[in-house]
């Protein structure tokens, strides 16, 4: 079975995924040339990259941590293609050098589908922060 059945699932297969901290569902997710961007603007290419960038997190400062995602909007961009909009709350445990926190983003996927099988072939993770200040802010 397909970890995204339809371009909508996306944010509720990555939850899962990232809450499991199970990083073979996490590479199911991603076509094996997607590209990934996360908060600190840091980019890879390529399925064993993605993971690579976040298993070590999930073995030490994310072990404890949960995501908690609201789809804002898909875009259809054809039979075969979506951009999907969705809102990402991540909860830092204690085992986060800076303790138990929340941090708020917004994610913009690109989410195609090839033999009939739908994954992520970009994802850009942009942090919510204060445009005067820089200081990270949640979202109400």
């Amino acid at each position: 079975m397909a970890p995204i059945d339809r371009p909508e699932d996306a944010p509720a297969a990555f939850q899962l995924a990232w809450n499991a901290h199970d990083m073979a569902a996490f590479a199911a997710l991603f076509h094996s040339d997607a590209t990934f961007v996360n908060r600190f603007a840091h980019y890879v290419r390529g399925v064993d990259e993605i993971v690579a960038l976040h298993q070590p997190i999930h073995e030490t400062i994310y072990r404890d941590s949960t995501l908690e995602h609201e789809l804002i909007d898909v875009t259809s961009i054809g039979d075969d293609a979506a951009v999907v909009h969705f809102w990402s709350r991540l909860r830092a445990g204690p085992a986060h050098p800076n303790g138990a926190h929340e941090i708020d983003t917004l994610i913009l996927a690109v989410v195609t589908r090839r033999e009939g099988i739908w994954r992520i072939q970009a994802l850009e993770n942009v942090g919510l922060t204060s445009p005067r200040t820089g200081e990270p802010v949640l979202r109400r």
